[in-house]
């Protein structure tokens, strides 16, 4: 017997929830990459937000038509808001940073900073 009350205390806190991007994040010599699978949203509804120290992604999952629940059979797609905020292990350049959209997947390139990098300076003296 299904309990009316508690369906429908469920259905409010998903409609509120937000959903958790999935994410992987790797490495290069000169990048960290964040790459996203986000099929189904456009990229005008994805916002980045970048800082030296950490990236916070956030979109949103539209349904392009509306199904009564009692017509799902299963139902596991998420649609809604998510967003993934990652703590990056080192500092980037976040105004260096490039984001692409391509076949449903997000990649963001952060450039790293090259701390320890030794730069020779010239002196220039009075001409």
């Amino acid at each position: 017997m299904r309990n009316k009350n508690a369906e429908s205390s469920l259905s409010f806190l998903e409609e509120e929830s937000e959903g958790q991007l999935t994410i992987d994040v790797y490495q290069t010599d000169d990048d960290i990459i964040i790459e996203s699978t986000v099929a189904g949203v456009e990229p005008d509804d994805l916002d980045i937000d970048i800082s030296s120290e950490s990236v916070t992604i956030r979109g949103e999952r539209r349904r392009s038509n509306e199904v009564s629940e009692e017509n799902y059979l299963y139902q596991e797609c998420y649609w809604g808001k998510f967003s993934r905020s990652i703590i990056l292990p080192q500092e980037i350049d976040p105004d260096k940073a490039k984001a692409e959209f391509k076949n449903g997947v997000l990649r963001v390139r952060l450039p790293k900073i090259a701390k320890g990098k030794i730069r020779k300076l010239k002196v220039k003296g009075d001409e």
